[in-house]
């Protein structure tokens, strides 16, 4: 197996394993997966998005990043409980869907060597984690999993049934 595959591979599960966990959330998008406060669903789903299109079309291809707009309801300094400061939850959704699936899509345009091409606009110090194209799409797969434990919690005390993938 070329690596490639397995960077394709990682983006396909961490979109279904973490999708999974959101799809019945729609009537819980705003619950908080601690009695703290937290990243609620609704949350991670914008962000996952918005991280997304910073990473690889930003940092790893230079272009503008198609999400900025929402860099300050989801990168910003917290989360709020109150959903009209967050586009609709199914707005959110299908954006996280389009973002996965245009990385996706120009992965496929990709060689294995491409994967070794310097990023485009990676951010100074950043080199070790955005250097290439390699690092940007295994980050993005990465990231997706790191909030798979948040989307969890927020299911738990949503009172849903736990999933074990």
């Amino acid at each position: 197996m070329q690596s490639i595959e397995l960077v394709r591979d990682n983006l396909k599960h961490s979109r279904d394993r973490v999708l999974a966990r959101v799809e019945e959330m729609r009537e819980h998008a705003v619950v908080f997966p601690t009695p703290h406060g937290g990243a609620h669903t609704l949350w991670v789903l914008g962000h996952l998005a918005y991280i997304e299109a910073l990473v690889i079309r930003g940092f790893m291809l230079g272009e503008p990043n198609p999400l900025a707009e929402w860099e300050k309801p989801f990168d910003g300094d917290g989360t709020s409980d109150d959903p009209s400061l967050y586009p609709p939850f199914d707005e959110v959704l299908a954006k996280c869907r389009e973002m996965r699936e245009w990385t996706l899509a120009h992965l496929d345009s990709l060689s294995e060597d491409d994967l070794d091409r310097l990023s485009a606009n990676a951010p100074e110090g950043f080199e070790d984690t955005f250097g290439t194209y390699r690092l940007c799409l295994q980050f993005v797969a990465d990231h997706w999993y790191m909030h798979r434990g948040q989307l969890a919690d927020a299911r738990r005390a949503a009172r849903l049934e736990r999933m074990w993938l």
